[in-house]
């Protein structure tokens, strides 16, 4: 390769580690953010808990839609959370193969399947491989608000009400840490009674609901469902940022790799340029003596 080809070469691939060094550095800070807003919604969430344990050991499963089990899953929806924008390594890979395992096995059992997609990357993907869809959203995955969480629990909350899905289930990477995050499902509707129930919680008073048990259930069971969306949203946004600080830095090493091999080869290449015209000197010389 020539060595204007090579200096080329190397200045193209320094130019890609700079934006890759720089996407690393972003991708850590935002990490940092969706850590601290995933611990400042963690007390709210286990006095949740507690109330609907508390709750719970008082209803019966039959005392409130959302807690109506079907006898016959005629119609189940997967809740999709991928990313809006890709350089984020297997990340939207992992979550996909996750939905479309548990579509197969649905449809295995004669179960109509839609899918409710959060996040382009998934949209994109079901959309192409002809997926049935009652519901998009786009531009969030990175930045959710509780505000998405509201809208997206009342869509999902009314139509199972009026029974026209019977089942849904939440598919989101789950955020163990910036190195690691793990593809997961979660039955989101309808609620099971076990799932309001968690060793983590400790139930330290017994409440008293006024006006009765059923009207605070009616109030806590919506606003339980928005919840964990929310949080599945955080756990999906922080997982995305770890994922592309990953990638990145995988990508910054690749090119700093790269950029040595590739000057090791302009050294060698201008080396054997400059042995070639000394030996043609000394020729040339000899010639001229002789």
């Amino acid at each position: 390769m020539a060595l204007i080809d090579l200096r080329r070469r190397i200045r193209s691939v320094d130019n890609t580690k700079q934006i890759t060094k720089t996407m690393e550095m972003v991708a850590a800070a935002k990490i940092k953010r969706a850590q601290n807003r995933i611990e400042a919604a963690r007390p709210y969430a286990l006095t949740m808990m507690e109330v609907l344990e508390n709750i719970g050991e008082r209803v019966s499963v039959g005392q409130h839609p959302l807690l109506e089990v079907r006898s016959e899953i005629k119609h189940t929806v997967v809740i999709l959370l991928s990313s809006d924008r890709g350089l984020c390594g297997a990340f939207n890979t992992n979550v996909i193969r996750k939905a479309e395992k548990l579509i197969k096995s649905e449809k295995a059992e004669g179960t109509k399947v839609s899918v409710y997609g959060i996040g382009k990357k998934g949209i994109n993907y079901f959309k192409y491989t002809g997926n049935e869809f009652i519901g998009e959203i786009r531009d969030i995955s990175d930045k959710p608000t509780f505000q998405d969480a509201k809208e997206i629990a009342e869509d999902l909350i009314n139509r199972y009400i009026d029974k026209s899905i019977d089942k849904g289930v939440l598919v989101f990477n789950q955020f163990k840490s910036a190195m690691e995050q793990t593809a997961i499902e979660h039955v989101l509707l309808p609620i099971k009674k076990e799932s309001v129930k968690s060793d983590d919680v400790e139930v330290s008073a017994d409440y008293a609901f006024e006006p009765s048990d059923n009207a605070v259930l009616d109030q806590l069971l919506p606003t339980y469902i928005e919840a964990l969306i929310y949080r599945s949203l955080m756990e999906s946004a922080a997982s995305e940022h770890g994922a592309r600080r990953t990638a990145m830095k995988s990508a910054t090493d690749n090119a700093t790799d790269m950029i040595g091999h590739l000057t090791r080869s302009l050294n060698r290449a201008r080396q054997a340029l400059i042995t070639q015209e000394i030996s043609e000197i000394v020729g040339g010389a000899e010639a001229m003596a002789d």
